[in-house]
């Protein structure tokens, strides 16, 4: 079967099977029935695990506003005022307004549902493989799907805890929903941080153990498992970038653990993955030029784990803007250039791939001032093949290599180590002749201005500076001179929905 043909029956299966779809994972009470159903047949699981990830890839959580707009808003990244945006969901959140009824919070209950939306799919399908799952005839399959289920989850509790939770250290404590089960009816249990934090490392421990011996990544490289000619494994199991596959996983374990303040375990596990082998080459490696050259701006050779949108160019430059030379202060999202040279400094421009192939400076407002835009989720359609968009542009990084070398570079105890990694992370930049760190004190500096450069606009910075207790954070930069924005605990916290119940809470009505 020709890579085409696949994804095209892909999509296809997937946009049907979100109406058709929409039934069964529409979790209510009367779901039992619709269980037999979707589940009767294998390719009822393969098209419940397929739906999971397209509503992961939804405009309300990663597809938009937990990689491009609201969670970079969070982190202060855009440009916005008060009077000269409409953007006001971004702008209050950028302000740390939690308060505000109509934008902000109405932000915040859109995308806490939409996670647990994802969580309630990935739960129908552990639920049912526990209970049907011998209709896949093909163990090997079968424990595959259910440890992409359990991985599922874990990625969007994370998600939850990084996003509502205390500050790891911090000194507000809060309590949060990690939902084991399939129906709006039914409750989930909430816990302190601690009896989360378990609840997460069982979910992925559970993951890991069902893919190590199941998973194709394990026998076969990524480069073999795109090939759809090769016919090495069942058609489900190709494409495994686009799954939770065990590398993958992995590499969320070690976001857990350097979430929670355990550096020395993440970076142990990111070594594992960074060091791992099929067949004595690299499991993964960094992206470099020939990315680049392809014009494919989101790394998608060092991803560990992507989620598919084929449409993500064509909603995301109507406000990230892309490859054009007009900017609208009221719609679009973008950076000043004290900003964006700010954010460079002291780096190697002349050469550096990510400086010279991810930005747009030639955007100008209404006003006929230059505004700095990203150009990630953007590519030149006459210049690229099907194939190449598929695999190359239509895709949402979810995990990836240069996060995996920034947590073993953060979490070493060696300076020697430290600098010879940072050192293939440099030559993958293409600034090799940058020098090395002189202290482990300054491989922590590098770290928040790093991911700032590095997850522009893919929503990794405000976790960075909340687990690292940050005071203070770049802010609009409109003049050289502009101070960081002060930041306190509070305004990691981001309080759940008022409309959200929690059952210890005994002073909390629904």
């Amino acid at each position: 079967m020709k890579k085409q043909v696949l994804l095209i029956s892909l999509v296809t299966m997937t946009l049907f099977g979100l109406s058709s779809c929409n039934d069964w994972l529409d979790v209510r009470p009367e779901t039992e029935q619709k269980d037999e159903d979707q589940f009767a047949t294998s390719q009822g699981f393969y098209d419940a695990l397929v739906g999971a990830y397209m509503e992961m890839a939804s405009r309300d959580i990663y597809g938009e506003r937990l990689t491009m707009t609201n969670i970079e808003s969070l982190a202060h990244q855009w440009l916005l005022t008060e009077t000269g945006t409409s953007r006001y969901e971004d702008y209050y959140l950028m302000e740390h307004e939690y308060d505000n009824v109509a934008y902000a919070q109405a932000a915040v209950k859109t995308i806490y549902a939409k996670l647990f939306n994802v969580i309630a799919q990935a739960n129908m399908i552990i639920k049912n493989i526990d209970e049907r799952g011998d209709v896949i005839l093909n163990p090997a399959i079968r424990y595959t799907i259910q440890g992409e289920a359990y991985a599922m989850r874990a990625y969007c509790q994370l998600d939850v805890l990084r996003l509502f939770g205390e500050v790891p250290g911090g000194t507000t404590h809060t309590e949060l929903p990690y939902s084991e089960t399939t129906g709006i009816d039914q409750m989930p249990s909430y816990y302190d941080f601690d009896a989360y934090v378990e609840k997460l490392k069982a979910d992925i421990e559970k993951a890991k153990e069902l893919l190590i011996e199941n998973d194709p990544v394990m026998t076969h490289s990524f480069e073999e498992l795109n090939d759809s000619y090769s016919a090495i494994v069942d058609d489900n199991m190709l494409y495994r970038q686009s799954r939770l596959n065990y590398w993958a996983v992995r590499a969320l374990e070690a976001r857990m653990y350097l979430y929670i303040g355990d550096k020395a375990q993440a970076a142990e596990i990111a070594r594992e993955i960074i060091n791992a082998t099929i067949d004595g080459a690299p499991v993964m490696t960094l992206s470099g030029s020939e990315n680049f050259n392809q014009g494919y701006k989101l790394c998608p050779s060092e991803c560990l784990f992507y989620l598919s949108k084929w449409d993500v160019m064509d909603y995301s430059r109507d406000f990230l803007v892309g490859g054009s030379t007009t900017f609208s202060n009221l719609t679009s999202l973008g950076i000043t250039p004290q900003k964006f040279n700010a954010m460079y400094s002291g780096q190697n421009t002349t050469t550096h791939n990510r400086y010279k192939n991810c930005w747009n400076d030639k955007a100008v407002d209404q006003y006929g001032q230059t505004t700095i835009v990203t150009t990630k989720y953007y590519w030149d359609d006459d210049e690229m093949t099907e194939d190449q968009k598929m695999f190359g542009c239509q895709i949402i990084p979810m995990l990836r290599m240069s996060e995996v070398y920034l947590i073993a570079m953060e979490g070493s105890t060696s300076l020697a180590e430290a600098n010879d990694l940072y050192y293939d992370y440099r030559l993958a930049h293409e600034v090799p002749t940058d020098p090395d760190f002189t202290s482990l004190h300054e491989v922590a500096d590098y770290m928040i201005p790093e991911y700032r450069r590095e997850f522009f606009a893919e929503g990794q910075l405000f976790y960075t500076y909340k687990r690292l207790k940050a005071t203070s954070i770049m802010g609009n930069m409109q003049s050289a001179s502009e101070q960081p924005v002060s930041i306190e605990e509070e305004d990691y916290v981001i309080p759940l929905p008022t409309t959200e119940y929690n059952p210890n809470d005994i002073n909390k009505t629904e």
